[in-house]
Order: C-alpha cells, then sequence, then structure tokens
C-alpha cells in the first residue's frame, strides 16, 4: 500500500444514537487520535449564540456550516497523518445530508468534499436500538435514524467506499473489531 494520509484517515459513521461518540472515546483512550463530530459542535455552539444554522432552523446553512467544519477538521487532521485517526463522521456524512434535506450543493461544493478521500474502509455502525435515545442535539425519531443509516450506506457505497459493518456489542467488542480490522489492513 502507498504511503498517503488517506491510508490512516478512518471514518466511523452510522445513524444517529449508533455508539459512534462512545467507539471513538474508547479508541482516543487507547491513544488514538480522534477527530470529533462537527454537526453537534455546530448545534451546541448555534444554540450557545442563538443562532439559527441548526438541523430544525435553517438546515441550509447547517449543512454549509458542517460541510465547512468538516472540511478544517481534514485538512487540520491530514498534514503528517502516518498513524490512525478515527473521524466521528467524515466528509460524505455532510453530503448524505445535503442529500436527506433536498439540498443541491453546489458544483464546487461537492468537488472539493470529493477530492478529500478518507480510508477507503469505512466502519459504520449498524442502527441498535435498544441504545437510540434522544437528547438536546440528537432529537430525530427511531425511523429517521433507520432512514439517515440506509442513506449514509448508499452515499459511502456510491463514493467508491467499502463498508465495514461494526456488529452490536459492548464497547470493548466494537473498539477490539475495529482495530483488529486495522491491523489486518496497515500489516
Amino acid at each position: 500500500m502507498t504511503k498517503n494520509h488517506t491510508i490512516y484517515s478512518y471514518v466511523i459513521t452510522g445513524g444517529p444514537g449508533t455508539g459512534k461518540t462512545t467507539l471513538l472515546h474508547a479508541l482516543q483512550a487507547e491513544g488514538y487520535k480522534v477527530v470529533p463530530e462537527a454537526a453537534r459542535q455546530i448545534i451546541q455552539e448555534q444554540e450557545a449564540c442563538g443562532g439559527n444554522a441548526l438541523p430544525w432552523k435553517d438546515q441550509r446553512a447547517y449543512t454549509d456550516l458542517m460541510i465547512t467544519r468538516c472540511l478544517q477538521d481534514y485538512q487540520n487532521a491530514s498534514p503528517g497523518l502516518w498513524v490512525p485517526c478515527f473521524f466521528d463522521r467524515g466528509l460524505p456524512d455532510a453530503l448524505c445530508y445535503a442529500v436527506l434535506i433536498g439540498y443541491d450543493l453546489p458544483v464546487a461544493t461537492k468537488e472539493t468534499v470529493l477530492a478529500c478521500r478518507h480510508n477507503p474502509d469505512v466502519f459504520l455502525l449498524l442502527p441498535w436500538a435498544q441504545i437510540y435515545h434522544n437528547d438536546n442535539e440528537r432529537r430525530q425519531t427511531w425511523e429517521e435514524a433507520l432512514h439517515t443509516y440506509r442513506q449514509m450506506k448508499k452515499t459511502y457505497t456510491a463514493l467508491g467506499y467499502h463498508i465495514t459493518e461494526v456488529p452490536a456489542g459492548d464497547i470493548q467488542q466494537r473498539k477490539q473489531f475495529v482495530l483488529n480490522h486495522i491491523k489486518k489492513q496497515l500489516s
């Protein structure tokens, strides 16, 4: 395998409430670099300042902010990236969200996002009703969460990524599943 940063840039994604952030915290506790989810940060920031760029107010403004932040996160994490780094959602997640809300992004924006590639293997967490819950930032119904999961899988597949589904299980099992997979790939 050629040594380039995309090889080390892993995405952990899925519908809302599947345990992505918990898994990423476990990987971070093992010493791995983790890039937090931009969407949740944006919601918190917009709520704090009384902004409208929220999924339940101005979805397009929210999407534009999400793409900008995801591009910054990608570029900031990329230079000198020769060890595994895990992204809590990747740039294609923002494209997926635009599709979900019916927002036809400008061509230049799509091209910029598509030029930023992650590792070809994407970890997709399966919907898990037993752990799904709403909070201040996650307001989707279970049905919306399932629809998001299906669209996420479709988006990444259409963009040429290989989906590796992370099964439900305790956090140690999920963490070990991901680490075993990347160790095989990098050896």
